[in-house]
């Protein structure tokens, strides 16, 4: 840990060519979780991840996990599922719910989703940056997700579900919601069985680096926020 560089008050992060391969590229310690400062990490490709008894720990991992939108994977089986379940989808009408079942589900195997995570993300909410995604049934929360959007680019954090599949429903209508906006990536950060039966992919830190400067400061078509009517009738 001592080789790994301690951020100071600036908002300035290492080059992230510095990065550790194992594990997962971290690159930084120290700091603290300001709106600025975490708008600033995600712009450079940088995210923290860090448990209750660590310092803050800023990672750029390698290979990097991405999906785009329009290449999503919805199987046969989940359309059905979606069909017959006709949830309702909504936008950041519970954020700090959404982002509390995420820490509650991740704290069985040990939360990154700390308190301090929580009231960062929800600094972020409101002030427009972070983004919940929910599943409604009749009238109850059944699963979501929430993430950043910056420019074309959807920086995914963390998805719960509460019934078989939920987050796998809430991925691809986040998925489908930013395609039809022409937004052109959704960061997944690390890979997983999860996201990859969904269509993620991992590609060179690099490569992942281009696509965000390409977009970071492009403006997504305009919207509000709001999950089309007709999103699941194609």
């Amino acid at each position: 840990m001592s080789s790994i560089p301690w951020l100071d008050h600036t908002l300035s992060f290492p080059e992230i060519d510095g990065a550790t391969e194992d594990p997962n590229g971290l690159l930084a310690v120290g700091g603290d979780l300001t709106s600025a400062r975490l708008i600033a990490a995600y712009r450079a490709g940088i995210f923290p991840w860090y448990s209750d008894d660590q310092p803050i720990l800023w990672w750029s991992p390698n290979p990097r996990c991405i999906l785009h939108p329009s290449k999503c994977h919805i199987s046969r089986s989940l359309r059905k599922q979606i069909r017959q379940t006709a949830p309702t989808l909504t936008f950041n009408h519970a954020f700090e719910d959404v982002i509390r079942h995420c820490a509650r589900l991740d704290s069985e195997e040990g939360t990154w989703i700390t308190s301090e995570m929580e009231n960062a993300y929800i600094d972020l909410h409101h002030l427009g940056h972070a983004h919940s995604l929910e599943i409604w049934e009749q009238g109850e929360l059944t699963g979501g997700l929430y993430g950043l959007a910056i420019g074309r680019c959807f920086f995914g954090e963390s998805m719960f579900s509460l019934k078989p599949n939920r987050s796998k429903i809430a991925f691809a209508s986040l998925c489908k919601q930013l395609d039809k906006w022409n937004y052109s990536l959704i960061d997944c950060q690390v890979e997983n069985p999860h996201l990859l039966s969904l269509g993620a992919s991992t590609i060179d830190r690099q490569q992942f680096l281009s696509i965000l400067i390409n977009n970071i400061d492009v403006s997504p078509h305009a919207h509000q926020w709001r999950i089309d009517s007709d999103l699941w009738c194609t």
